[in-house]
Order: C-alpha cells, then sequence, then structure tokens
C-alpha cells in the first residue's frame, strides 16, 4: 500500500489517469477568481455594442432637444466638423497642423524627461547617497500639478515653445523617476552578488544586469509618463500657447462651436491611444529580447 502511494507521488501523470477525477480535482479547468478571457470575436462584439450604445445615446439626446444643437451637436455634426477642419484653417491653421505643433512639444518634453528621469531614477537606486541628496527635494517637486507650473511658465517664456514643453516636463518627468528608482532598487540580488563575485566592473553591472533587470518597469514609467505629458500638454496650450490643438479648443469655446470642440478632444484621444498603442509595441519588443535570466 505504501509502495503504490509512494509511486502515485512520483509519476502524478499515473495517478491522475486511474483516477480521473482526482485529474479533474488537481487541475481545474477554470480557477477560482480567475475570469476567463473572451474569444476575439465576442471581444469585438462587446467593444462595438459599447460604442454603438454610446453613440446612440449620444444621437437620442441631441435629436430630442435636451439641449440646444450648438450646444450638444449630433455625432454626424461632429463629424462633419473633424473633416471639415482636416481642410480649412481654423485659428489660423488646420487640425493636422494644429496636431503637428502639439506632437512637437510633446515629443521635446517627454523626451526631455525620460532622458533626465530614467538615468536619475536608476542612479538613484544604485547609489543611496544620491538617493538621499534628490528624494527631499525630487518628493516636493513630484506633488505639484503640471498646472501650477503654467503661471510661472507664462512669466518665463510667454506664448513660446519653452512654456508648453516646461509643463509636459513636470508631468512626465515624476513617472520616469520613480519606475527606473523602483526597477533599480528591487533588483534580484543573486544577479547583483553574482556579478560582483566575477569580478565584473560597476559600469557593466549597471548596463548589463541592472538595466535589463529593471526594463519591465522602466516602460511602464514610459507609459505612464505618456499619458500625463500629453494631458499636460493638453493643458498648457489652453493658457500659453499661440498653436496647437489645446489653443483650437480654447478658440472653439470663445466662438461657441461646440462642434470644433468636440473634434478637438476627439483628435486628442486618437493620438493618445496611438502613442499608447506604440509604447505597448516597445514594450512587447523589449520583454522579448531580453536576456533569458531576467525573465
Amino acid at each position: 500500500m505504501r509502495s503504490a502511494d509512494l509511486s502515485n507521488d512520483k509519476n502524478p501523470a499515473a495517478s491522475n489517469a486511474a483516477n480521473p477525477a482526482g485529474a479533474s480535482r488537481a487541475r481545474p479547468a477554470n480557477p477560482a477568481g480567475r475570469a476567463r478571457r473572451p474569444s476575439n470575436s465576442r471581444y469585438w462584439g462587446l467593444s462595438l455594442a459599447g460604442l454603438l450604445t454610446f453613440f446612440g445615446a449620444w444621437w437620442i439626446a441631441a435629436a430630442t432637444g435636451l439641449a440646444p444643437p450648438q450646444f450638444l451637436p449630433t455625432p454626424l455634426a461632429v463629424a462633419e466638423k473633424f473633416i471639415q477642419l482636416l481642410h480649412e484653417p481654423f485659428a489660423g491653421y488646420t487640425l493636422q497642423q494644429h496636431l503637428w505643433s502639439s506632437l512637437l512639444r510633446y515629443l521635446m518634453g517627454f523626451g526631455l524627461a525620460a532622458v533626465i528621469g530614467l538615468p536619475l531614477g536608476l542612479l538613484m537606486g544604485w547609489f543611496r547617497w544620491l538617493d538621499y541628496i534628490v528624494a527631499p527635494l525630487f518628493e516636493v517637486i513630484r506633488f505639484i500639478a503640471p498646472i501650477a507650473w503654467v503661471p510661472f511658465a507664462a512669466l518665463w517664456f510667454g506664448t513660446g515653445i519653452g512654456g508648453p514643453i516646461l509643463i509636459i516636463f513636470t508631468g512626465a518627468f515624476p513617472p520616469c523617476v520613480v519606475n527606473a528608482y523602483r526597477g533599480a532598487k528591487y533588483v534580484d540580488n543573486t544577479l547583483l552578488e553574482a556579478a560582483r563575485m566575477l569580478g565584473v566592473p560597476t559600469r557593466m553591472i549597471l548596463f548589463e544586469v541592472l538595466l535589463p533587470a529593471a526594463t519591465p518597469s522602466i516602460i511602464a514609467g514610459l507609459r505612464v509618463s505618456a499619458g500625463l505629458g500629453w494631458m499636460s500638454l493638453v493643458g498648457a496650450e489652453l493658457i500659453v500657447a499661440s498653436s496647437g490643438i489645446g489653443y483650437m479648443l480654447v478658440k472653439g469655446q470663445s466662438s461657441i462651436n461646440t462642434a470644433i470642440v468636440m473634434s478637438g478632444m476627439i483628435a486628442i484621444g486618437m493620438v493618445g491611444g496611438a502613442i499608447d498603442l506604440v509604447l505597448r509595441k516597445i514594450e512587447t519588443l523589449a520583454m522579448r529580447n531580453r536576456p533569458r535570466a531576467h525573465r
């Protein structure tokens, strides 16, 4: 009896084959608390249903006159205005020109935040003395909302390009630092100890061990940073810009043209979604090319 039990312990497959009920109990088809992932057709069907419900409710509210058409245009009116803005300038530029102006500012502010924030976060996680120097000031600055920097940026830069870049930087910088810091702080110590025992120089440990191990946290921080930076840009352009999608929204509001405002909001959402999609693709490629030891 005991030998049979031992043989079943050593060979679970044989035990499960002899006892199908036990096999089903050992490996449930759907573990408790884990929702089944819907199929692609079901996913797209539910997504389409959600969109149809939203636009249907919007159309009904506009068509029944719950609000004046000037303040709540129909989806068709907004779509027509969106297409019109692609060809006819508003506030000096077409829609794509406003978007391009915003994207240039965004790329400069976000790029500056990533170039400074990621190395700073990694070094703060590696060198304790640097963490002690930077952390007190950083913990104060990161809780200042980007929109609070708008008066300061307007005083320093007026409506020039420097103001929006500063505000984007203040929104995108903290997530870069925090996630890079966490990625460096929680690297597996066995990897670091192995590298030190082999006599690997500190510079090589930083680039060959620390950076690959912190990559998931860094990319997660970039995704958060990208979203905050894009939202900060629009807020900045509402006040300290003479072009861009935020500036277009202000002009649409001042002319009491809700269709223009909603067209700008749709463009903001589309570009933000495209930015996140690009970063998700980069994340997939980075995780696929990581060394096996860091997975």
